[in-house]
């Protein structure tokens, strides 16, 4: 496929191909020594690296989370770099765990940085936060539309400190009376749906992140509807070393549950660099039998 090709397309793709397993790339202290490497930049990249060879041929996505690289500072950056690379070579979608949300040209150029053609950082799909508004992340969704990537904003989130927010009710909005949760839900499956220039695509090139953990009903979030149509991504983290396995999947998510990225980390990395790829294909199987 090339680069133009649009994100959901790109991603229903995958689905068909590899499954809905998404493996994170998380090198953080604790796994970097378990994997016998050192707690820096260098080390950030060989961990990077050995799971990028891992997931090759087994899985179609992968998800760094940027700030076990950002940490090392430019190195750090420049280790992020060739894991990218190599993922590419790999013919892996890469989605950056990113996590960035601001307004005005600032956003703008967070999204310039992470989904510009070009871009050394350039990434398949990054996430988003919209706690500035919907409304800010206008400029990225629109560049990612033009670009063919994908954007995931954050809805809901397993952390528990989050739920007080995320479940407030709109007091003042078009969606007055919606938790904030479920009126970003509502927001972006609006958005896929009113793109004028695609006919019928199998996947919105925007998606949300809910958590796997979330109560769905108390957060807001329509679950036993019809499915959105185009079908809505669903980034889930949380499966495995949260409590819900891989295979619930379909219970937890209902209606939504033909757009989920069942994204998974410790459970799988904690696997060390022996044991990865046995896990992963382990992982796949129960995933796809879940599905079937």
């Amino acid at each position: 496929m090339t680069e133009a090709t649009p994100f959901g397309e790109r991603l229903a793709a995958v689905f068909a191909a590899y499954g809905r397993l998404c493996v994170g790339i998380d090198p953080h202290a604790g796994l970097l020594d378990r994997w016998g490497l050192d707690d820096s930049a260098e080390g950030a990249r060989e961990f990077g690296l050995r799971v990028v060879e891992a997931c090759a041929g087994r899985v179609g996505i992968v998800k760094p989370q940027l700030a076990f690289f950002e940490r090392h500072g430019a190195a750090g950056y420049a280790a992020y770099e060739r894991v990218l690379r190599e993922a590419k070579d790999a013919d892996l979608q890469v989605l950056a765990d990113v996590k960035r949300g601001d307004i005005g040209s600032t956003m703008d150029a967070y999204a310039e940085a992470w989904l510009r053609p070009g871009s050394p950082l350039e990434a398949d799909a990054i996430t988003v936060s919209p706690y500035l508004g919907l409304g800010s992340l206008e400029g990225t969704l629109r560049l990612a539309e033009s670009a063919g990537k994908g954007v995931f904003v954050l809805a809901a989130t397993s952390n528990p400190e989050a739920a007080p927010v995320q479940r407030s009710v709109l007091q003042q909005s078009s969606r007055a009376g919606s938790t904030i949760a479920g009126a970003i839900v509502s927001g972006v499956t609006a958005w896929n749906a009113g793109r004028p220039d695609v006919s019928n695509p199998p996947m919105g090139a925007v998606g949300v992140v809910i958590g796997a953990t979330v109560d769905l009903a108390a957060a807001g979030i329509d679950r036993d509807g019809e499915p959105p149509r185009p079908g809505l991504p669903v980034l889930a983290p949380g499966f495995g070393h949260q409590g819900p396995s891989a295979s619930d999947y379909r219970t937890i998510f209902g209606a939504l549950a033909d757009g989920v990225l069942v994204s998974e980390s410790r459970s799988i990395l904690g696997a060390g660099p022996d044991g990865i790829a046995d896990t992963i294909a382990r992982r796949v199987d129960e995933v796809v039998a879940a599905g079937a």
